[in-house]
């Protein structure tokens, strides 16, 4: 395993427009920290600093700092994507295969790639919200502090969902750009299934109960938007704004198994593929 992760990193650590997305991917994260510390002059009337909301106290700071970290993953993507796009376009997939690399390797090389950056990306985002955290919030129990911190479980099998996907992508169209726009056309084919859903089973409730099995969606749920349960501590005698934010572990195994489609299907590519 170390020997592939190797391999694949020396790659792209040679390769400066990856080592530029690589470093942007992982940079990007800290702007919690901005956010924190951000203050918003209301018409000169106040100074609205979000810091002193509540909004980033323990435990609901490992929601809010999954949730928007998790938007800055098409960085990485694009890098998953390029891996790709290079090995074809520089010949080198042909080479590492000549040198003795199995397609089996090949294709575990480029996730163990994957689960490295998740790894990192995920104890960055998990330190960054332990000390936001500290900071911020008026509790200090472990109890407290460490209760939902299976957000950063379901940041990180998101982000091995998202990438392996990319990896599919990639193998498929062998193209940084087209790999990339057939995210958009899942999305669209997505929302597809669910209003045809909807004419089958005549409401909005079960046609989102299946769209929430798709690939992209099942990866949305997995950190539910935060503004909703930041509305409900501050009116918390509103019912109507109540809503289930949690992680299910049914969620993570749906995740969990289109990482091992995909993942499975990219070797299937690759083996029939003639190079």
């Amino acid at each position: 395993m170390l020997r592939l992760l190797n391999l694949e990193l020396q790659k792209l650590l040679l390769n400066r427009t990856s080592k530029i997305l690589i470093f942007v991917s992982f940079i990007l994260p800290f702007f919690v920290i901005l956010l924190s510390s951000l203050k918003i002059n209301v018409f000169g009337f106040f100074t609205l600093e979000l810091g002193e909301l509540g909004i980033f106290n323990f435990p609901i700071i490992w929601h809010l700092t999954t949730f928007f970290a998790s938007q800055f993953k098409f960085f990485f993507a694009i890098v998953v994507v390029s891996m790709i796009g290079n090995e074809y376009s520089n010949k080198t997939i042909k080479q590492n295969l000549i040198d003795g690399l199995s397609k089996k390797e090949f294709i575990l090389s480029k996730f163990y790639t994957i689960v490295f950056f998740s790894i990192v990306s995920t104890i960055l985002i998990g330190l960054i919200s332990f000390f936001i955290g500290l900071y911020y919030s008026s509790y200090n129990e472990a109890s407290i502090i460490f209760r939902e911190v299976e957000f950063l479980l379901a940041y990180f099998v998101k982000l091995i969902g998202f990438f392996s996907l990319c990896l599919l992508f990639g193998m498929l169209v062998k193209r940084s750009a087209f790999a990339l726009a057939f995210l958009f056309i899942l999305y669209i084919i997505e929302w597809l299934v669910f209003w045809g859903s909807y004419e089958i089973f005549g409401n909005a409730n079960s046609a989102f109960k299946v769209k929430n099995f798709m690939p992209l969606e099942s990866m949305y749920k997995l950190i539910d938007q935060p503004f909703q349960r930041i509305a409900m501590t501050k009116f918390p005698d509103k019912a109507e704004l109540t809503y289930d934010y949690a992680v299910h572990w049914h969620e993570i195994a749906v995740v969990l198994g289109w990482t091992a489609l995909f993942i499975f299907l990219s070797y299937r590519l690759l083996k029939k593929r003639d190079l």
